[in-house]
């Protein structure tokens, strides 16, 4: 699992409220470049943390998923160590529910 900092995880910040949003968005929203960003979310995506959301599959509109929301409550493991990072987002994600626009953790 390999997430760039600080922009991936600022990515998923922007995300973390449970509401959907693009590229351009977010990346103004961070202060990134634009195409940089459009090039970072099919990664994050592709590792689970977000996932693509239509109503078109062109739309460009993500939203972050639990594994997501887990890796923001967690990120300060992830300069420690990584196995315990992956571990512990794993765990926490089982417990967190997104119901657009809420993310509610079950404990």
């Amino acid at each position: 699992m390999r997430l760039r900092r600080p922009t991936d995880f600022l990515i998923l910040d922007v995300l973390s409220d449970g509401e959907r949003n693009t590229g351009a968005n977010i990346a103004d929203l961070i202060e990134r470049d634009r195409g940089y960003v459009n090039t970072q979310l099919p990664t994050i995506e592709d590792q689970g943390f977000v996932k693509k959301i239509g109503p078109h599959q062109n739309s460009g509109l993500y939203q972050i998923t639990p594994l997501g929301i887990a890796a923001v409550q967690k990120q300060s493991l992830y300069s420690e160590s990584e196995d315990e990072f992956e571990t512990a987002i794993r765990e926490l994600a089982d417990q967190i529910e997104i119901t657009r626009p809420s993310v509610t953790i079950h404990k």
